[in-house]
């Protein structure tokens, strides 16, 4: 389960918004409105294979943010963690 924790100026998601990844890589929800799912997903797969919650933050200034497609000018953090 990812779900957005904090946001920093404009953000697509408010804070609360959840995305439930299953080990299969199916999902429902979002936590940036597409921005950087793809990233979450795949960090969601390996919280499911070793079972460490993780937090990942995302922002205009994160390479990895840019290259996902958030441009909005915000920054959010989304904690991932596993659910049984």
């Amino acid at each position: 389960l990812a779900t957005v924790i904090e946001t920093w100026g404009s953000a697509p998601r408010p804070v609360g918004s959840h995305l439930a990844i299953t080990e299969d890589g199916h999902f429902l929800g979002s936590v940036s409105g597409g921005c950087v799912e793809g990233d979450v997903v795949t960090e969601a797969l390996d919280c499911i294979a070793d079972g460490q919650a993780r937090t990942l933050e995302f922002g205009v200034a994160d390479e990895t943010a840019w290259r996902a497609g958030l441009s909005c000018g915000g920054r959010i953090r989304v904690y991932v963690e596993k659910v049984a």
